[in-house]
């Protein structure tokens, strides 16, 4: 990874986040960490940090021109925020999904949304979404995580067909089961978040004419919703 490329990376204080912006400060990148856990990103000690919370569209667009005020451009986004969710439909608190939603779905939109006029004006940029496997599982007490990723889904193909004509690629990472916060307790039988970096690294460096509106996992391509999927939760 080249030093003069700035990866934007939201959900950096720990987990899949904090592994990325790590490995992409290793390679010798300008990581720009954003989370709504200050403490976290103190801990993380990045170069250039933020605290934001994704569900707020003017934080994000803070976020955004923090990052061009220090780097002058943004190479790579990580719309990776993102939290835990257990409770069945007739159990979740009012306000409870739709908050979940707003920073997983809301949260990338936002995040697309305030990046791509930036990255249409320098011609380039690489936009990385994580999603999941759950999207298109049926697991008892995921509906509001289930939903939110589908629809990232949905979104992200949208938004690389808008871009089809620039040198802007929006495609979707899966981690696969990994021992981060997202299960609310340790799950050492479960990757680290280390193991995913070889694909966030890959779809932040794709060369131009690359996919765009896919799915990867593992560093491979991963046929969403198609029929014959083995679906198991992550």
């Amino acid at each position: 990874m080249s030093s003069d490329r700035t990866i934007v990376i939201t959900g950096a204080a720990s987990g899949l986040g904090r592994a990325w912006a790590e490995g992409f400060a290793r390679q010798g990148a300008t990581v720009i960490a954003a989370d709504l856990d200050g403490p976290g990103l103190e801990r993380l000690a990045a170069e250039h940090s933020i605290v934001t919370d994704v569900a707020d569209a003017d934080q994000v667009e803070r976020m955004i021109v923090f990052a061009i005020e220090r780097t002058g451009r943004i190479d790579a986004l990580f719309n990776n925020a993102g939290l835990g969710y257990a409770m069945r439909v007739e159990e979740s608190p009012k306000g409870a999904f739709e908050q979940h939603v707003a920073v997983h779905l809301f949260g990338t939109i936002n995040g697309m949304r305030a990046v791509i006029p930036h990255m249409r004006r320098q011609g380039y940029g690489r936009i990385i979404n994580t999603i999941s496997r759950n999207a298109e599982n049926d697991v008892p007490g995921t509906s509001a995580y289930a939903a939110a990723k589908a629809a990232i889904w949905a979104a992200s193909r949208v938004a690389a067909r808008e871009l089809k004509d620039m040198d802007i690629l929006v495609n979707m990472l899966i981690p696969g089961p990994t021992n981060t916060s997202i299960w609310g307790r340790d799950m050492p039988q479960l990757q680290q978040p280390e193991a995913t970096f070889p694909t966030a690294r890959m779809l932040a460096s794709l060369p131009e004419g690359g996919p765009s509106g896919k799915v990867f996992w593992d560093g491979r391509e991963y046929p969403m919703f198609h029929p014959d999927n083995e679906i198991h939760a992550n």
